[in-house]
């Protein structure tokens, strides 16, 4: 079983490079990671076709398919696989456990915060939606944060509470972190799912939100931190950024399309070359994407016409509760 793992080839498909990372998207970026962190070979391809798809990141090698809104998400998926574990001698241990919940909840709470209602939306454009029209990108834009606006029960009297207490919970993590942290190179002896998920915050914070940013600057009173993932980033992304090949994925499914290069140096006109049944299902899929988004903004704009986004009115029960 373990032999047939080495030798198999796998690909992790992610959303495109951006902000000097090699991907811009908060929820790709730690899968990247944990693979370079677990020294674990692999191609990497990016996908633009389906920008907001909860699929991406996958990994895929041959029939197998680990989809980031599928059993916990792709780390969870190759640990429970036994592909790749980094967390087999830390699961049991109770520090570990609540750092990392304060890192995937509270952190990851605060860059959904910055990057759909904190900000101008820079960002978020940059990595979602700068590859579509316009218009489809803005109205894209608008529905997330309408509904990342319902998911932590913002409303119009609420909204500078939920902002403090978002930002309140961001800096206490920063704290409880930076403590465990002191002046190690990991933050329990060797690296874990936990580094994963840091190194990505970390990275993502400094590179992807703006210099104004309120949580940039809550991370940056912390030095250890910054010197960890300047550390990190310099000995598993950059200097091994030649084990994994980027590509461009055309579409959202588990095959990948790689064609031979062709070396000839000839001048001559080439003939045209009769698309394939795969290229030609790939085009439909495109021009189908394209046609149910427009029909979507369509919809979202004529039915928030006049809509008030910062009044919306959430249920208490069905919000985040941060009392």
């Amino acid at each position: 079983m373990q032999e047939a793992q080495e030798r198999a080839e796998y690909t992790l498909v992610a959303r495109k490079p951006s902000f000097g990372l090699p991907t811009g998207c908060p929820i790709c970026l730690p899968v990247y990671i944990h693979l370079k962190l677990a020294s674990f070979p692999f191609h990497l391809n990016f996908n633009n076709t389906f920008p907001d798809s909860d699929q991406l990141p996958y990994i895929e090698s041959g029939t197998y398919v680990a989809y980031n809104d599928e059993n916990g998400g792709v780390i969870e998926r190759l640990r429970e696989d036994g592909i790749v574990d980094l967390d087999a001698d830390f699961c049991s241990l109770p520090e570990w456990i609540s750092m990392k919940a304060m890192v995937s909840t509270w952190l990851a709470e605060a860059v959904m915060y910055e990057l759909w209602v904190g900000s101008d939306g820079t960002s978020a454009r940059a990595i979602y939606y700068s590859d579509l029209p316009w218009l489809i990108g803005k109205a894209l834009f608008m529905k997330q944060v309408y509904v990342v606006k319902q998911r932590f029960g913002i409303t119009k009297e609420n909204a500078e509470r939920k902002e403090a207490e978002i930002y309140k919970r961001a800096k206490i993590a920063y704290g409880a972190l930076s403590t465990t942290l002191a002046d190690q190179t990991f933050l329990f002896e060797r690296p874990s799912s936990l580094d994963t998920y840091l190194l990505g915050h970390v990275l993502f914070t400094l590179q992807a939100l703006p210099e104004s940013s309120v949580l940039r600057l809550a991370l940056l009173e912390h030095g250890n931190l910054i010197r960890y993932g300047e550390k990190l980033k310099s000995e598993y992304l950059e200097a091994g950024s030649s084990s994994s090949v980027p590509q461009f994925h055309s579409e959202a499914s588990s095959t990948s399309t790689r064609r031979p290069s062709n070396s000839s140096s000839k001048t001559k006109k080439q003939p045209k070359r009769e698309k394939t049944e795969e290229e030609k299902t790939f085009r439909r899929r495109a021009k189908y994407f394209l046609a149910t988004q427009l029909v979507a903004v369509l919809v979202f704009v004529s039915v928030m016409s006049g809509y008030d986004f910062s009044e919306v009115e959430v249920d208490e029960d069905d919000g985040f509760s941060y009392d």
